[in-house]
């Protein structure tokens, strides 16, 4: 789990600047996703090709096989996945501190020169320095949003179409050097099927709270509008 550390706590500061639903989306990545692969898939995972057997003893035959069958191994597979949709919610935090940085300068004018006329307040930050998710800042949260969506669909697309969602026991191959088609046996195809769904199922999860969070914003906005066309 080290390896996560510095990614884990960046998105730990992301938290204070994400609704509700995106603060369970980041409880979903660090629990089900993240210490999930460390403490568990990973084991699971460490005999994936070493106990792959095959009928021949052909020499190179088996890592053909593994590697025509698996071009990546899944927990390579999560651990991208994994980092390409944390990337557009580190960017948003990355936008959150250059809005900051400004925010604070204009703070301090208006503290130095209260008795200026037309100093524009604090636009993105209340009172007590709280981010409000609101303008330049919505629309980069909202981009976010659809990227993490995009990428999310487009993980789950590709895992189908690279291995499927389940493990199969017995795979057939007959690519060279091997002499002829020979069969190939994974090692723990059920215990491995379980954390595919798992994982599987953990992305749809997040998918849908990413949808969920979007139009959540998108309706919240259009509220105010209407609030602001009403006055």
């Amino acid at each position: 789990m080290g390896e996560w550390g510095f990614l884990s706590k960046l998105l730990d500061k992301v938290q204070s600047h994400s609704t509700v639903i995106g603060k369970v989306w980041l409880t979903v990545l660090f629990v089900f996703r993240i210490m999930v692969l460390g403490a568990g898939a990973e084991k699971v995972w460490s005999d994936e090709q070493s106990k792959m057997i095959c009928n021949t003893k052909q020499p190179g035959c088996t890592n053909v096989c593994y590697d025509h069958t698996f071009p990546i191994s899944h927990i390579r597979f999560w651990v991208l996945q994994i980092i390409f949709v944390s990337t557009p919610t580190l960017l948003f935090f990355g936008h959150v501190l250059h809005i900051l940085h400004k925010d604070k300068k204009l703070r301090q004018q208006i503290k130095s020169y209260e008795e200026k006329q037309g100093l524009k307040h604090s636009k993105y930050t209340n009172d007590h320095g709280k981010v409000i998710i609101k303008g330049q800042l919505l629309g980069s949260y909202l981009a976010s949003l659809f990227a993490k969506i995009l990428l999310e669909a487009a993980f789950i697309v590709g895992q189908y179409y690279i291995y499927g969602f389940i493990m199969i026991p017995k795979i057939e191959c007959s690519q060279s050097p091997c002499p002829h088609t020979v069969e190939c046996y994974m090692s723990r195809p059920t215990e491995k099927t379980i954390f595919i769904i798992f994982m599987l199922v953990v992305s749809c999860i997040s998918l849908l709270l990413n949808v969920v969070e979007m139009f959540y914003l998108i309706c919240r906005r259009s509220k105010r509008h209407r609030e602001q066309m009403n006055r």
